[in-house]
């Protein structure tokens, strides 16, 4: 008997798939059968990720793309459809975090945060509803999965670019999979919210805590995030995308408009 959750055939795209939760989605999709394409800004990074899936025994291949870029996404999904005839999964991970005080945080910060976070998760998800929807150049429908984070949910101080980016995340995945469920385009659109995770943007905050004399050590940056939580650890990459393989796979076909927190129990409290 085939396995409930599995994604064999589909084609994913995986953006921000170079390294971190990214990486671990792009993996883990095509250990349950899918053709992966990793795509990143960060071309060798993404080549190294595609070529370790592939020696893995997984469907694999890397593509440059700066989610930020409207020409970018073209190309890419005009690849995409000319390799594989179609687009089943869009994973839309790439984001940025910005640590600093709100009197500290520039316009132009601001906006980049915002180009990363929110625009390029626009610019994705317009691309994918296009091809994916009856008439498109898929044209079978899809699952488009959102990247946004428990900051998404609850607000943190230090963070307002980032929160502001991860809210719009969460309000935009709702908003589109009203409108492409009742357009009966046979699209899901749903949002993942991570909570600590070990990642290199998590480690990176962990120094900006330890460069702004908020913790004394790593271990101790590391016990402030536990804290948080009911469970006495950090995620895992490979949390994420476990959440991230259902929400991609048909196991999850009557869930559409939906938030799924992976945060050892950070939100419950």
């Amino acid at each position: 008997m085939e396995p409930i959750v599995h994604v064999k055939g589909k084609v994913a795209l995986v953006t921000g798939g170079a390294m971190g939760i990214g990486a671990a989605c792009a993996g883990t999709l095509a250990a349950h059968g899918a053709r992966v394409i990793v795509a990143d800004i960060a071309e060798r990074e993404a080549r190294a990720v595609a070529e370790a899936i592939g020696r893995d025994g997984g469907s694999a291949e890397s593509m440059v793309l700066d989610v930020t870029q409207e020409g970018d996404w073209q190309r890419v999904i005009d690849a995409t459809i000319a390799r594989h005839g179609g687009l089943d999964v869009l994973v839309n991970n790439a984001g940025i975090a910005l640590v600093s005080s709100l009197l500290e945080t520039s316009l132009d910060d601001w906006r980049r945060v915002h180009a990363v976070n929110l625009d390029g998760v626009f610019l994705g998800t317009r691309f994918a509803v296009d091809v994916m929807r009856p008439g498109g150049k898929g044209g079978r429908g899809g699952s488009i999965i959102n990247l946004s984070s428990v900051g998404g949910i609850i607000g943190a101080g230090g963070l307002s670019a980032y929160c502001s980016t991860k809210g719009g995340v969460r309000l935009f995945t709702k908003s589109v999979a009203i409108e492409v469920g009742k357009a009966g385009y046979g699209i899901r659109v749903n949002s993942v919210h991570p909570g600590n995770t070990d990642t290199p943007m998590f480690r990176k905050e962990l120094k900006d805590m330890l460069d702004a004399g908020m913790a004394g050590s790593e271990e101790e940056a590391l016990q402030y995030y536990m804290n948080m939580q009911a469970l006495p650890e950090i995620g895992r990459p490979r949390d994420i995308a476990a959440m991230v393989l259902f929400l991609a796979s048909d196991a999850s076909r009557f869930v559409t408009g939906a938030e799924f927190v992976v945060d050892g129990g950070l939100t419950a409290q």
